[in-house]
């Protein structure tokens, strides 16, 4: 990382020691819509008046609420209170599905789950909600469960509802990384054999032969995928009015997920991964294929604390905001206490990340943006995080990884956080957004 930047963090670390919090709430969020930035927290809790504890809580200092949990996005009722008290405390709402419920019935009203094999798509909407609510994959139909499925009615009434404080959808999860681990980029549908998924993408993807099939059909599957076609096709029938901005978070293969059709996608800070690593492959795909990028600050380790403490979480939030994420928001998981995850230590870091980013804002001090590109090969899934990632989830590190392992570290300690890291694809020209070009084989001193 560059000097500047280290000198400008480090100011702000002795602000947040020696300055008061003095800063209004009101200029400050007038401010932050200006720079289209949002920043926000994740609430899984279990009911409408644990969301609406947290939104009290962080209201005063946070501009934008992710909606992650299961009870309260499977609720109609429920969904809509929250959403609606976020929106009256001036928060901007974005709502997590892990998929989305619609009709599962073809246009001549055919079930498609006993119809034809190349129709059950449709069904995986069904089997989803069965097998994550632990019942019996016994139904033909929402009726028998005594479900009503309203998130396509109900997602077509957002914007309505709340305008442009709805951001969109948080569709499924860290499908890239899943990808990387487990072999597929949709880990729920393992093990159901009585599935389109099953039978189809999950078998294809076994048969992979190359990187270039594997890409095409991660890309493909899931930007096909029956939830996503309803939020982002208004031709499907059933389906969305008007398209929704789509998000999601992940920690590898972003540059795929943007062209699976994601509009913004949030590098998780975490685990003791490389931020600057992360944040040059998540903002350099953005930035080829002209998308937004954000960052999530997740969990450190796996035992309680589970988050950073205090003053790592607000350098991670810093380097992230200068770095010129458009969306920024913390992980706020397990349940540990009335809030969630965060403690008094976390949110007083977030409350002074909050006045920091208006007493220094990017647009005035120091934003560090993309200038020098390294560009690895085509369709060259490679999860990265160490020097035996695999690559598509099913080959090991081949003859390449040595090298581009050794040029990528090279130039992160050359350039920080001015690099990006993207790939070399002929539907991109990226000549002209950067400053240095390195590709993956080139001499880097």
């Amino acid at each position: 990382m560059k000097s500047a930047l280290w000198v400008l963090l480090a100011a702000l670390l002795i602000f947040n020691v020696y300055t008061p919090t003095f800063y209004s709430h009101y200029e400050v969020k007038e401010e932050t819509a200006k720079d289209d930035f949002f920043f926000g927290v994740t609430s899984g809790g279990n009911t409408t008046s644990q969301a609406k504890l947290l939104i009290d809580k962080v209201k005063d200092y946070v501009n934008l609420f992710v909606i992650n949990s299961w009870d309260i996005t499977s609720n109609e009722t429920a969904l809509t209170e929250v959403c609606n008290y976020a929106v009256d405390a001036e928060m901007n709402v974005i709502v997590f599905f892990s998929f989305v419920f619609y009709n599962y019935t073809d246009q001549e009203g055919n079930d498609l789950i006993s119809g034809p094999l190349e129709k059950r798509e449709e069904s995986l909407v069904f089997y989803n909600y069965t097998h994550q609510s632990g019942s019996i994959y016994n139904s033909s139909s929402w009726e028998e469960l005594g479900i009503d499925p309203f998130h396509m009615s109900w997602l077509n009434k957002a914007r309505e509802r709340w305008g442009d404080k709805f951001l969109g959808v948080y569709l499924y999860d860290e499908p890239g990384g899943k990808q990387i681990d487990t072999g597929f980029w949709d880990r729920m549908a393992f093990g159901r054999s009585d599935v389109w998924f099953a039978e189809g993408n999950i078998t294809a993807f076994r048969n992979v032969s190359d990187y270039s099939e594997a890409a095409n059909l991660f890309v493909r599957s899931l930007y096909r995928s029956g939830s996503m076609q309803h939020v982002i096709n208004s031709s499907v029938p059933d389906s969305i009015n008007s398209p929704l901005p789509v998000f999601t978070s992940d920690y590898a293969l972003y540059w795929f997920d943007y062209l699976a059709g994601y509009d913004a996608v949030f590098a998780e800070l975490g685990w003791d991964h490389s931020e600057t690593q992360h944040i040059a492959l998540c903002r350099g795909a953005a930035k080829v294929q002209n998308k937004k990028w954000g960052a999530i600050i997740t969990w450190a380790e796996d035992n309680p604390p589970y988050l950073p403490n205090g003053d790592e979480m607000l350098q991670q939030m810093l380097i992230a905001y200068y770095a010129g994420a458009n969306y920024l928001t913390v992980f706020n998981y397990p349940p540990v206490n009335p809030y969630g995850a965060l403690t008094e230590e976390h949110f007083a870091a977030m409350e002074r990340f909050w006045n920091q980013i208006h007493a220094f804002p990017r647009s005035m001090f120091v934003k560090v943006e993309g200038e020098v590109a390294f560009v690895l090969p085509k369709d060259y899934g490679w999860g990265m995080r160490n020097q035996d990632d695999t690559i598509w989830g099913y080959w090991l590190p081949d003859d390449l990884s040595p090298l581009i392992w050794e040029n990528m570290n090279k130039l992160i300690k050359q350039y920080g956080l001015k690099l990006d890291i993207i790939y070399d694809d002929p539907q991109f020209d990226f000549t002209k957004k950067y400053s240095k070009i390195y590709f993956w084989n080139s001499t880097v001193y």
